[in-house]
């Protein structure tokens, strides 16, 4: 394809910020630059211009890239600064859902610009940079907590502990290439689909590996992200937030040159379960994934939402609810396999077959009930001696622990073989790549937040 020169935009009005169409890749994207002599600091003009790009690329219907380091709001211009902000902040708002927001934070970002990453789609964060709203003398001042840069806003803590970096690299190089393989999965807006690609790994390739990685014992530890390579393409995952919230995976892949996200359970880490933080991040990824047409295909094994006082506390029915809210309001066309166990409240919010999706595939390991066989005893029987109890637990896995009992009652499409499971996905999203819902007229929804 013949390179595309840049074409500058509002090149004459200097400041911090200039923004371009470039081609990344083979794509045309409005690519925003923020940068300057004064550590980046945003003066009226910068927020004009950040406003200007935001708008360009929505009205263009490009996916809009901004590469970010700057000190915030320029102190000298008074409150003309935060006003510029604002006006940027709106018109990135206005973005969403609409347009691929991608930033890159390539040196110090602080203040309203750190505000900034919080409204993009995906971060990416260069080793060595740091983002935050009050820097460490404030947070001095406030707490008495003496902390450095990297303390306080560095890329290992927002990779690990924040989830604002889905991604950390190492350079702008590296940077670069990365947005451009994420902007593969892609559309340019959302009134497109993904274009996806020619692939040479055959969709009706068998894969009995994949099942051959579940544990024999319903507690056996592995790894998800195994099982998701051996049915993608060329077994190639691009996992957003990969530090964050381990419990739950989310990648972006394809299969047979379709571009789709994928949602696992991942018993490697709590075994599994939902907490604040995965169910944060599967919300998120669902949502983003339905805004931009990437079918979604989601993995099960979980025993249920992870049981504790902090996280009642701290709002788990709150948080909980914004993977159901995303699942129920999702469009696109939605898959979900139970590989083993799905248990209780967490079935639901997985995309189960009353949250909506269209089609229900289970594997014969799956156990799909409210509780495991143990846990219900205990609670049912709870009078009863070792030797009864061993009984029960036995019976209760025989009447109700198999899919095949779901399958009678239609909350499962079709119990399927693990080395069909490449081929039965292929073929669903190959059904369902015409797939469209009338959407109720409403101003918008109010997500749980």
């Amino acid at each position: 394809m013949t390179a595309v020169p840049d074409l500058g935009l509002r090149t004459r009005t200097g400041g911090s910020v200039a923004f371009a169409v470039r081609q990344l890749g083979d794509r045309r994207v409005m690519v925003v630059e923020v940068e300057g002599e004064d550590r980046g600091a945003l003066r009226p003009a910068d927020g004009e211009n950040l406003a200007i790009a935001a708008r360009t690329a929505r009205d263009q219907r490009l996916p809009l890239v901004c590469f970010m380091a700057s000190s915030g709001a320029a102190i000298d211009e008074g409150v003309g600064a935060v006003h510029g902000w604002g006006t940027a902040a709106r018109e990135f708002v206005a973005c969403s859902g609409v347009v691929p927001t991608i930033f890159c934070v390539t040196g110090p970002t602080v203040s309203g610009p750190a505000l900034l990453l919080g409204l993009a789609d995906l971060v990416v964060m260069v080793d060595d940079t740091y983002a935050f709203v009050s820097g460490p003398h404030m947070v001095r001042q406030f707490t008495g907590e003496d902390l450095s840069n990297e303390g306080l806003g560095g890329t290992t803590m927002h990779e690990r502990t924040s989830g604002v970096a889905h991604f950390t690299v190492a350079d702008r190089a590296e940077a670069d290439d990365l947005v451009t393989e994420l902007l593969s999965f892609l559309p340019d807006n959302n009134d497109q689909i993904p274009a996806g690609w020619a692939c040479a790994d055959p969709v009706d390739r068998l894969t009995p590996e994949a099942g051959d990685l579940i544990p024999d014992t319903p507690t056996g530890s592995y790894d998800v992200r195994d099982v998701l390579a051996c049915l993608v393409d060329d077994g190639h995952l691009l996992e957003p937030r990969a530090q964050w919230a381990p419990n739950l995976v989310t990648a972006f892949a394809s299969i047979g040159g379709r571009p789709v996200g994928l949602v696992a359970n991942q018993p490697q880490s709590v075994a599994g379960t939902l907490d604040i933080a995965a169910s944060q991040k599967g919300g998120r990824f669902v949502a983003f994934c339905d805004a931009f047409n990437l079918p979604l295909v989601t993995f099960v094994d979980t025993s249920g939402f992870y049981p504790g006082k902090d996280l009642e506390w701290r709002g788990m029915i709150r948080y909980g609810a914004q993977m159901a809210f995303a699942y129920a309001r999702a469009t696109v066309p939605r898959v979900c396999v139970t590989l083993r166990k799905s248990y209780g409240g967490a079935y639901i919010v997985m995309d189960s077959r009353y949250m909506g999706n269209d089609l229900m595939l289970a594997w014969p390991s799956a156990e799909i009930a409210v509780m495991g066989a143990k846990g219900a005893v205990e609670i049912l029987h709870r009078d009863a001696d070792e030797d009864e109890r061993a009984g029960l637990v036995a019976a209760y896995e025989e009447r109700l622990l198999n899919p095949y009992i779901a399958a009678e009652r239609g909350s499962v499409d079709r119990v399927i073989e693990p080395a069909e499971t490449r081929s039965e996905l292929a073929a669903a999203l190959d059904v369902l790549a015409g797939k469209r819902e009338r959407l109720p007229r409403r101003r918008h929804d109010n997500s749980p937040l």
